[in-house]
């Protein structure tokens, strides 16, 4: 698949990390290389200390049916699925995309990159928000002009609804947007998540459907936002603008947004 930027193409056998893509966008800029690889590679094999950790921190998720532990914005949430997965994507200019004849899907127009320094797992809805609306403004929109949002949310208490918070500061006042969970149907695959979480929503550039956040019973007051689109998918109409979040740890924030592509 494809995907362009400012001048710029991403392309491949899946997606990369929010961050992958953007210093991978950096490289081209500075003529560092003609072609980027960004992506990322999740596996747990051998990495009891990732689910020690998540478990000691009350923040691995835990439901008799193994199928709906996942459950972003769910009142009765618990923690995190920790999943595997791998993507990546073949970023490269505009030109040379078009010079050999590549399908290019969509359009880079936006990314920012900021950190919190508050907490070490806790997030800081300001800074999302100001990571969020960096991104608008170097890409030269406003928030209504966005289709689908593809959240971050991982399923613990504070993180949803710290992004919630920041999201209603910057898209409060929008009547279209949607907003969607990828982590809902295949978990957190840590550093391939903002890689395959971005895949899974670029179909709706070609079909119009914005894919819902399931496993949602009860809504969360404190994480509920207009447009959230909870446990059927929903028709979108046209989607030109894609924006999404990937955060982590240690207060690091990414958003990147992406456009379909019109000759």
């Amino acid at each position: 698949m494809k995907i362009t930027g400012p001048h710029y193409t991403i392309g491949a056998a899946c997606a990369a990390g929010n961050a992958g893509v953007i210093q991978g966008l950096q490289m081209l800029r500075l003529g560092e290389c003609d072609v980027a690889l960004a992506g990322g590679v999740s596996e747990s094999i051998h990495t009891f200390g990732i689910f020690a950790s998540f478990r000691s921190q009350g923040a691995l998720a835990e439901h008799e049916d193994p199928t709906r532990a996942s459950r972003p914005f769910d009142v009765q949430r618990n923690g995190i699925v920790v999943a595997e997965g791998a993507c990546v994507y073949v970023l490269e200019r505009l030109d040379d995309a078009r010079r050999r004849g590549a399908k290019i899907y969509a359009e880079v127009v936006g990314h920012a990159m900021n950190t919190d320094a508050t907490d070490f797992v806790v997030p800081n809805a300001e800074r999302q928000a100001q990571c969020i609306q960096m991104a608008l403004n170097r890409a030269g929109l406003v928030p209504q002009q966005i289709g689908i949002v593809n959240t971050h949310a991982t399923g613990t208490t504070s993180g949803d609804i710290q992004e919630c918070a920041a999201l209603r500061t910057v898209f409060g006042n929008c009547d279209h947007t949607l907003f969607n969970n990828t982590k809902s149907f295949i978990g957190h695959s840590m550093g391939a998540a903002g890689a395959l979480e971005l895949a899974g929503n670029l179909g709706s550039f070609e079909d119009g459907m914005c894919h819902p956040t399931i496993n949602v019973d009860q809504l969360d007051p404190e994480c509920a936002l207009n447009g959230l689109v909870l446990n059927q998918a929903c028709e979108a109409g046209r989607v030109d603008l894609i924006l999404n979040n990937s955060f982590g740890m240690l207060g690091i924030n990414s958003v990147l947004i992406v456009k379909r592509f019109d000759e």
